[in-house]
């Protein structure tokens, strides 16, 4: 996701949006653990989401 589209979701929306991508997440790498993925630069886009979300939320909560 990008940062524009992170902004206008509201918290309750970044709260769930965070619980989906942490899941997609560990799915990723248990799968990737047992066999490689065909796209490993999915883990790294995933994390890097996951990293977004929380960062926009604890802006939210520090406001």
């Amino acid at each position: 996701m990008k940062q524009s589209e992170i902004k206008e979701l509201s918290t309750t929306e970044l709260n769930e949006k965070l619980s989906e991508l942490k899941k997609a997440f560990s799915d990723l790498k248990m799968t990737h653990a047992v066999s490689p993925l065909e796209n490993p630069i999915q883990l790294r886009m995933v994390r890097k989401s996951v990293a977004r979300l929380a960062t926009e939320l604890t802006k939210r909560e520090d406001q």
